[in-house]
């Protein structure tokens, strides 16, 4: 069973990863921080768009989650 220590550690390593890759592909560290902390970014797409040519702030804007009441 893994203890809450050891899933902060986890959580953690896995907030730094998605930073480290955002911040590899051109995403300005600041913004890739943010976007990391957040799960429901899927930060694949992030770095496909971003790759493609895509501006970091259009993809952002592209990729935003849809409000659940707009629906």
């Amino acid at each position: 069973m893994i203890g809450t220590e050891d899933q902060r550690d986890e959580t953690a390593m896995t907030v730094r990863w998605r930073r480290d890759q955002l911040v590899a592909c051109g995403v300005p560290a600041r913004m890739a921080a943010g976007l990391a902390r957040n799960p429901t970014w899927d930060v694949h797409q992030m770095i496909d768009l971003v790759e493609r040519g895509c501006r970091p702030h259009l993809a952002v804007r592209i990729l935003a989650p849809l409000d659940e009441g707009a629906a």
